[in-house]
């Protein structure tokens, strides 16, 4: 059976793939954040997935405002990168798991989310430098990897409630699927961050810092939040973080807190690391 052994949140700010490709990340204005990933990493090494589910948000690559699915999940066997404007290299191409994701696709339906399902998709910032942060740049990627994307972008968005739901079901979803696969999944987007208006650059760190700490240990407390109040506190982009309870949704109520690391500022934003162990 497949085995959801833990799960990861991550920024996905653009920037980091930059300071990647680059070779930035031990210079002053980087090295802090990217020290927060090295326990992260360490511990991938020492369990070893077989594959990694990215719950993230598409930044205009397969979706725009005239087409937005709430939710959607990746059904192919491979997924492309392609620049969305930051004018990034695009990386390897990422090897995915259509049977998994048919699977997960069904169950999904049949647990009342109708999840929009693609064939083909290309994947952005927002997929890929999760991945590259935790796993460095390879040719052949040493996981499999499948795009789970949230509408964050065009309102209405989904509550904080309804993506612990989709959680709970890609849980059920996974531990349903008969083959052996080491699943871990990673919640990605926010913290607290804002790109235009008036309150460009806001960041709360006293709000990023308990969002860190209850979605670890108690992911109903975020439910109590409408997207209105958590935009007030977290900036208009800081709605991103509701993905990170998919992630915590699909683990167990105990899952451990392995590691945790905030920092902030970064490109604007208060970035944050959890490491959750289901085993």
């Amino acid at each position: 059976m497949a085995k959801i052994i833990g799960g990861i949140t991550s920024s996905h700010i653009p920037a980091v793939g930059n300071a990647i490709s680059q070779g930035l990340t031990q210079e002053p204005y980087w090295k802090r954040f990217f020290d927060g990933y090295e326990p992260a990493k360490d511990w991938l090494k020492e369990v070893k997935p077989d594959l990694v589910i990215v719950v993230y948000n598409d930044h205009g690559l397969n979706f725009f405002l005239d087409k937005m699915p709430t939710f959607a999940l990746g059904c192919a066997d491979i997924y492309e990168n392609a620049d969305e404007g930051w004018g990034l290299k695009p990386t390897a191409p990422f090897t995915g798991d259509a049977k998994l994701s048919w699977h997960i696709a069904q169950s999904l339906v049949e647990q009342e989310f109708d999840i929009c399902t693609c064939q083909e998709m290309k994947v952005d910032h927002g997929f890929v430098n999760p991945i590259r942060a935790l796993f460095g740049d390879h040719v052949d990627w040493p996981v499999k990897a499948i795009p789970l994307a949230v509408n964050t972008v065009q309102h209405p968005v989904p509550s904080a409630a309804r993506c612990l739901k989709l959680g709970r079901a890609l849980g059920k979803a996974l531990e349903s699927y008969p083959e052996d696969t080491r699943v871990v999944i990673l919640g990605t987007g926010g913290m607290s961050h804002q790109l235009q208006g008036e309150r460009a650059g806001i960041i709360d760190v006293e709000f990023d810092l308990e969002c860190m700490d209850k979605i670890a240990t108690e992911p109903e407390w975020m439910t109590q939040f409408s997207n209105a109040e958590i935009i007030r506190r977290a900036g208009s982009e800081g709605i991103e973080t509701i993905m990170w309870l998919v992630m915590r949704g699909a683990l167990k109520d105990d899952a451990a807190v392995l590691h945790k690391h905030y920092h902030a500022p970064i490109s604007n934003t208060g970035a944050g690391v959890l490491v959750l162990d289901n085993q």
